[in-house]
Protein backbone atom coordinates (compact mmCIF):
# COMPACT_ATOMS: atom_id res chain seq x y z
CA UNK A 1 0.00 0.00 0.00
CA UNK A 2 1.47 3.48 -1.05
CA UNK A 3 0.21 6.29 0.93
CA UNK A 4 0.91 9.93 -0.22
CA UNK A 5 0.98 13.41 1.13
CA UNK A 6 1.41 17.16 0.57
CA UNK A 7 4.44 16.71 3.08
CA UNK A 8 6.72 20.27 5.21
CA UNK A 9 9.68 18.91 3.39
CA UNK A 10 12.01 16.23 2.58
CA UNK A 11 14.60 14.66 4.58
CA UNK A 12 17.46 12.29 5.38
CA UNK A 13 15.99 9.98 7.96
CA UNK A 14 18.00 7.12 9.76
CA UNK A 15 15.67 4.63 10.82
CA UNK A 16 16.83 2.47 13.53
CA UNK A 17 15.18 -0.85 13.35
CA UNK A 18 14.56 -0.43 9.80
CA UNK A 19 15.14 -4.12 8.84
CA UNK A 20 12.74 -5.31 10.98
CA UNK A 21 8.68 -5.31 11.29
CA UNK A 22 6.74 -1.69 11.92
CA UNK A 23 10.45 -0.65 10.65
CA UNK A 24 10.72 -1.74 7.66
CA UNK A 25 6.92 -0.46 7.11
CA UNK A 26 7.90 2.75 7.37
CA UNK A 27 10.93 3.21 6.06
CA UNK A 28 9.13 1.90 2.56
CA UNK A 29 6.48 4.73 3.02
CA UNK A 30 8.92 7.22 4.22
CA UNK A 31 10.83 6.65 0.74
CA UNK A 32 7.83 6.50 -1.66
CA UNK A 33 7.02 10.04 0.19
CA UNK A 34 10.42 10.74 -1.23
CA UNK A 35 12.22 10.74 1.65
CA UNK A 36 16.14 9.63 1.94
CA UNK A 37 15.95 6.72 3.96
CA UNK A 38 18.83 4.91 5.50
CA UNK A 39 18.30 1.56 7.46
CA UNK A 40 20.15 1.35 10.54
CA UNK A 41 19.86 -2.48 12.18
CA UNK A 42 21.96 -5.12 13.92
CA UNK A 43 19.92 -7.90 12.05
CA UNK A 44 19.42 -9.72 15.61
CA UNK A 45 15.90 -10.02 14.24
CA UNK A 46 15.69 -7.83 10.85
CA UNK A 47 16.57 -9.23 7.81
CA UNK A 48 18.91 -7.89 5.12
CA UNK A 49 17.29 -9.78 2.23
CA UNK A 50 14.31 -7.03 3.35
CA UNK A 51 16.07 -4.00 2.71
CA UNK A 52 17.68 -4.76 -0.42
CA UNK A 53 13.64 -5.63 -1.71
CA UNK A 54 13.02 -2.03 -0.62
CA UNK A 55 16.20 -0.81 -2.19
CA UNK A 56 17.26 1.24 0.83
CA UNK A 57 20.88 1.72 1.95
CA UNK A 58 21.61 -0.01 5.31
CA UNK A 59 24.54 0.91 7.82
CA UNK A 60 24.54 -2.38 9.76
CA UNK A 61 25.68 -1.68 13.39
CA UNK A 62 24.09 -1.85 17.29
CA UNK A 63 23.01 0.97 19.64
CA UNK A 64 25.26 -0.32 22.44
CA UNK A 65 28.39 0.42 20.88
CA UNK A 66 27.99 4.16 20.48
CA UNK A 67 30.41 4.49 17.80
CA UNK A 68 28.28 2.26 15.28
CA UNK A 69 25.27 4.98 15.74
CA UNK A 70 27.39 8.08 16.00
CA UNK A 71 28.86 7.05 12.16
CA UNK A 72 25.54 6.50 10.62
CA UNK A 73 24.31 9.86 11.68
CA UNK A 74 26.52 11.49 9.19
CA UNK A 75 24.18 14.00 7.01
CA UNK A 76 20.88 12.72 8.83
CA UNK A 77 18.16 15.42 9.37
CA UNK A 78 15.65 13.15 11.50
CA UNK A 79 15.72 9.50 13.10
CA UNK A 80 12.74 7.43 13.52
CA UNK A 81 13.81 5.20 16.44
CA UNK A 82 12.25 1.74 16.27
CA UNK A 83 15.19 -0.71 17.46
CA UNK A 84 15.07 -2.27 20.54
CA UNK A 85 14.44 -5.79 21.80
CA UNK A 86 10.13 -5.80 21.80
CA UNK A 87 8.82 -9.38 23.89
CA UNK A 88 7.11 -7.84 26.55
CA UNK A 89 6.51 -11.14 28.16
CA UNK A 90 10.07 -12.12 28.32
CA UNK A 91 11.07 -9.11 29.60
CA UNK A 92 10.61 -10.07 33.29
CA UNK A 93 13.16 -13.34 33.08
CA UNK A 94 15.59 -10.83 30.92
CA UNK A 95 15.93 -7.68 32.39
CA UNK A 96 19.61 -6.95 31.46
CA UNK A 97 19.02 -7.61 27.56
CA UNK A 98 16.17 -5.14 27.87
CA UNK A 99 17.56 -2.31 29.89
CA UNK A 100 20.66 -2.64 27.40
CA UNK A 101 19.19 -2.77 24.68
CA UNK A 102 16.00 -0.36 25.04
CA UNK A 103 17.78 2.19 27.30
CA UNK A 104 21.61 1.79 27.05
CA UNK A 105 20.83 1.54 23.22
CA UNK A 106 18.43 4.85 23.29
CA UNK A 107 20.71 6.49 25.48
CA UNK A 108 23.53 6.18 23.06
CA UNK A 109 21.50 7.01 19.93
CA UNK A 110 20.46 10.60 22.27
CA UNK A 111 24.04 11.52 22.49
CA UNK A 112 25.02 10.88 19.15
CA UNK A 113 22.30 12.76 17.75
CA UNK A 114 23.27 15.71 20.23
CA UNK A 115 26.75 15.38 18.71
CA UNK A 116 25.72 15.60 15.24
CA UNK A 117 23.18 18.13 15.65
CA UNK A 118 20.46 16.09 14.78
CA UNK A 119 17.25 17.66 16.35
CA UNK A 120 14.34 15.94 15.45
CA UNK A 121 13.17 12.17 16.69
CA UNK A 122 10.42 10.18 16.51
CA UNK A 123 10.76 7.34 19.07
CA UNK A 124 8.67 3.58 18.98
CA UNK A 125 6.95 3.89 22.73
CA UNK A 126 4.70 1.56 23.83
CA UNK A 127 1.29 1.37 26.32
CA UNK A 128 3.15 -0.81 28.32
CA UNK A 129 4.68 2.30 30.08
CA UNK A 130 0.77 2.30 31.32
CA UNK A 131 0.80 -1.06 33.20
CA UNK A 132 -2.49 -1.96 34.75
CA UNK A 133 -5.55 0.05 33.49
CA UNK A 134 -7.02 2.32 36.74
CA UNK A 135 -9.65 2.88 33.47
CA UNK A 136 -10.49 2.65 30.30
CA UNK A 137 -10.14 3.73 27.48
CA UNK A 138 -6.46 4.78 28.24
CA UNK A 139 -5.69 8.23 27.48
CA UNK A 140 -1.96 10.44 27.72
CA UNK A 141 -3.30 11.10 31.25
CA UNK A 142 -3.78 7.68 32.82
CA UNK A 143 -0.73 7.07 35.08
CA UNK A 144 2.59 5.46 34.46
CA UNK A 145 2.90 2.01 36.08
CA UNK A 146 4.53 -0.31 33.33
CA UNK A 147 4.55 -3.56 35.15
CA UNK A 148 7.10 -5.44 32.96
CA UNK A 149 11.14 -4.17 32.21
CA UNK A 150 9.70 -3.59 28.67
CA UNK A 151 7.00 -1.32 29.25
CA UNK A 152 10.18 0.42 32.06
CA UNK A 153 12.38 0.52 28.99
CA UNK A 154 10.35 2.50 27.00
CA UNK A 155 9.43 5.11 29.54
CA UNK A 156 12.82 5.56 31.20
CA UNK A 157 13.70 6.18 27.43
CA UNK A 158 10.57 8.98 26.81
CA UNK A 159 11.65 10.64 30.64
CA UNK A 160 15.34 11.13 29.12
CA UNK A 161 13.69 13.37 26.01
CA UNK A 162 12.77 16.38 27.97
CA UNK A 163 16.23 16.68 29.03
CA UNK A 164 17.80 15.97 25.71
CA UNK A 165 15.53 18.98 24.47
CA UNK A 166 16.17 21.34 27.22
CA UNK A 167 20.32 20.98 26.81
CA UNK A 168 20.56 20.39 23.38
CA UNK A 169 17.64 21.47 21.46
CA UNK A 170 16.34 17.49 20.54
CA UNK A 171 12.67 17.79 20.30
CA UNK A 172 10.58 14.44 19.85
CA UNK A 173 7.04 12.58 19.84
CA UNK A 174 7.25 9.74 21.19
CA UNK A 175 4.06 7.26 19.70
CA UNK A 176 2.64 4.53 22.46
CA UNK A 177 0.80 2.06 20.16
CA UNK A 178 -0.77 -0.81 20.85
CA UNK A 179 -0.91 -4.32 19.83
CA UNK A 180 0.84 -4.16 16.40
CA UNK A 181 -0.45 -6.85 13.66
CA UNK A 182 -0.88 -7.32 10.38
CA UNK A 183 1.42 -7.63 7.54
CA UNK A 184 1.53 -4.87 4.10
CA UNK A 185 -1.53 -4.69 2.40
CA UNK A 186 0.03 -5.50 -0.79
CA UNK A 187 1.14 -8.93 0.38
CA UNK A 188 5.33 -7.47 -0.32
CA UNK A 189 6.17 -6.82 4.04
CA UNK A 190 5.55 -8.32 7.14
CA UNK A 191 7.08 -9.59 9.97
CA UNK A 192 10.77 -10.96 9.57
CA UNK A 193 10.56 -12.59 12.79
CA UNK A 194 10.16 -16.37 12.53
CA UNK A 195 8.24 -18.07 14.70
CA UNK A 196 6.78 -14.68 15.59
CA UNK A 197 5.90 -13.68 19.07
CA UNK A 198 3.22 -11.80 18.56
CA UNK A 199 -0.91 -13.29 19.01
CA UNK A 200 -2.46 -13.04 15.40
CA UNK A 201 0.90 -13.87 13.66
CA UNK A 202 1.75 -16.99 15.49
CA UNK A 203 -1.95 -18.16 15.46
CA UNK A 204 -2.34 -17.48 12.01
CA UNK A 205 0.87 -19.75 11.42
CA UNK A 206 -1.11 -22.71 13.46
CA UNK A 207 -4.31 -22.14 11.41
CA UNK A 208 -1.92 -22.51 8.44
CA UNK A 209 -0.10 -25.95 9.59
CA UNK A 210 3.09 -23.59 9.60
CA UNK A 211 3.90 -23.83 13.38
CA UNK A 212 2.34 -25.02 16.33
CA UNK A 213 0.39 -22.77 18.11
CA UNK A 214 0.59 -22.26 21.92
CA UNK A 215 -1.42 -19.93 24.37
CA UNK A 216 1.39 -17.91 26.49
CA UNK A 217 -1.12 -16.03 28.42
CA UNK A 218 -1.83 -15.85 32.44
CA UNK A 219 -5.29 -15.84 33.21
CA UNK A 220 -6.49 -12.70 34.29
CA UNK A 221 -9.57 -11.13 35.64
CA UNK A 222 -11.39 -10.38 32.28
CA UNK A 223 -14.58 -12.47 31.17
CA UNK A 224 -13.05 -15.69 29.51
CA UNK A 225 -10.17 -14.94 31.80
CA UNK A 226 -7.39 -13.90 28.89
CA UNK A 227 -6.17 -10.74 28.42
CA UNK A 228 -7.35 -7.91 26.04
CA UNK A 229 -5.76 -5.69 24.28
CA UNK A 230 -6.11 -3.20 21.24
CA UNK A 231 -4.69 -4.56 17.91
CA UNK A 232 -3.54 -1.94 15.47
CA UNK A 233 -2.68 -2.23 11.99
CA UNK A 234 1.25 -1.95 11.56
CA UNK A 235 0.25 0.05 8.10
CA UNK A 236 -1.74 2.42 10.52
CA UNK A 237 1.23 2.84 13.07
CA UNK A 238 3.78 3.63 9.77
CA UNK A 239 1.35 6.13 8.71
CA UNK A 240 0.97 7.53 12.46
CA UNK A 241 4.97 8.13 11.91
CA UNK A 242 5.09 9.75 9.08
CA UNK A 243 2.20 12.26 10.42
CA UNK A 244 4.25 12.52 13.81
CA UNK A 245 7.81 13.97 11.59
CA UNK A 246 5.59 16.17 9.69
CA UNK A 247 3.96 17.67 12.91
CA UNK A 248 7.85 17.50 14.87
CA UNK A 249 9.06 19.65 11.10
CA UNK A 250 6.14 21.82 11.39
CA UNK A 251 5.21 23.03 14.82
CA UNK A 252 8.81 21.94 16.64
CA UNK A 253 6.90 20.79 19.95
CA UNK A 254 7.37 17.48 21.67
CA UNK A 255 4.57 15.66 22.41
CA UNK A 256 3.47 11.94 22.97
CA UNK A 257 0.13 10.02 21.55
CA UNK A 258 -1.66 6.63 21.77
CA UNK A 259 -1.84 5.04 18.54
CA UNK A 260 -4.91 2.14 18.86
CA UNK A 261 -8.20 1.60 17.48
CA UNK A 262 -10.22 2.53 21.11
CA UNK A 263 -11.93 -1.55 20.37
CA UNK A 264 -10.29 -4.56 22.24
CA UNK A 265 -10.40 -8.11 21.64
CA UNK A 266 -9.45 -10.95 24.49
CA UNK A 267 -7.05 -13.44 23.35
CA UNK A 268 -9.17 -16.18 23.04
CA UNK A 269 -11.72 -14.01 20.85
CA UNK A 270 -8.94 -13.21 18.74
CA UNK A 271 -8.15 -16.92 17.95
CA UNK A 272 -12.18 -17.73 17.58
CA UNK A 273 -12.34 -14.76 14.72
CA UNK A 274 -9.08 -16.43 13.22
CA UNK A 275 -10.45 -19.97 12.94
CA UNK A 276 -14.08 -18.24 11.95
CA UNK A 277 -11.75 -16.25 8.96
CA UNK A 278 -9.85 -19.03 7.61
CA UNK A 279 -12.39 -21.95 8.62
CA UNK A 280 -9.31 -24.08 10.23
CA UNK A 281 -10.44 -25.11 13.32
CA UNK A 282 -6.19 -25.48 14.48
CA UNK A 283 -5.46 -26.95 17.82
CA UNK A 284 -4.50 -24.00 20.73
CA UNK A 285 -2.72 -25.53 23.28
CA UNK A 286 -1.23 -23.93 26.57
CA UNK A 287 2.50 -23.13 26.77
CA UNK A 288 4.76 -21.46 28.71
CA UNK A 289 2.93 -18.47 30.48
CA UNK A 290 3.79 -15.12 29.93
CA UNK A 291 4.51 -12.84 33.40
CA UNK A 292 4.11 -9.30 33.66
CA UNK A 293 0.89 -8.60 31.50
CA UNK A 294 -1.95 -6.26 32.10
CA UNK A 295 -5.40 -7.52 32.13
CA UNK A 296 -6.86 -4.99 29.64
CA UNK A 297 -5.77 -2.49 27.32
CA UNK A 298 -7.28 -0.59 24.95
CA UNK A 299 -6.87 3.42 23.76
CA UNK A 300 -8.20 6.92 22.86
CA UNK A 301 -6.54 7.94 19.94
CA UNK A 302 -8.66 11.72 20.56
CA UNK A 303 -5.21 13.55 20.94
CA UNK A 304 -3.44 12.02 17.89
CA UNK A 305 -6.52 12.93 16.02
CA UNK A 306 -6.86 16.48 17.37
CA UNK A 307 -3.44 17.20 17.10
CA UNK A 308 -1.85 15.03 14.17
CA UNK A 309 -5.14 13.80 11.79
CA UNK A 310 -4.44 10.28 12.42
CA UNK A 311 -6.62 8.02 12.97
CA UNK A 312 -6.96 4.64 12.38
CA UNK A 313 -8.41 3.30 8.97
CA UNK A 314 -7.94 -0.66 9.07
CA UNK A 315 -9.37 -2.98 11.53
CA UNK A 316 -8.67 -6.13 13.13
CA UNK A 317 -10.51 -8.51 9.91
CA UNK A 318 -7.74 -6.61 8.12
CA UNK A 319 -4.85 -7.58 10.60
CA UNK A 320 -5.84 -11.27 9.91
CA UNK A 321 -5.87 -11.15 6.14
CA UNK A 322 -3.06 -9.33 5.73
CA UNK A 323 -1.09 -11.53 7.98
CA UNK A 324 -2.57 -14.47 5.58
CA UNK A 325 -1.35 -13.08 2.95
CA UNK A 326 2.22 -12.59 3.99
CA UNK A 327 2.66 -16.41 5.93
CA UNK A 328 1.48 -17.80 2.77
CA UNK A 329 3.90 -16.08 0.76
CA UNK A 330 6.74 -16.22 3.64
CA UNK A 331 6.38 -19.07 5.89
CA UNK A 332 9.74 -18.98 7.11
CA UNK A 333 10.23 -14.96 6.83
CA UNK A 334 12.32 -13.35 4.33
CA UNK A 335 14.83 -16.12 4.08
CA UNK A 336 12.38 -18.48 2.25
CA UNK A 337 9.60 -17.68 -0.37
CA UNK A 338 6.47 -20.38 -0.58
Amino acid sequence: MSIFYVIISVMKILVTGGAGYIGGITARLLANNNHEVIVFDNLSVGSKVQTDFLKLPLSVGDLKNYADIEKALEGVESVIHFAARTEAGLSPNEPVSFFENNVTGSLNLLKAMAARNVDKLIFSSSSEVYGESEYLPLDEKHPLKPTNPYGWSKLMTEQMLPWFEKKYGLSSVALRYFNAGGAALDGTLGNPKVPPTLLVASAVRGALGLHDFKLSYTKVDTPDGSPIRDYVHVEDLARGHLMALDYLTMKKKSDFFNLGTGKGYSVLEVVRIIKKITGINFPAEIGARREGEPSAKYASFSKAKQVLGWEPKLDLEDIIDSELAWQKSHPEGWEKKA
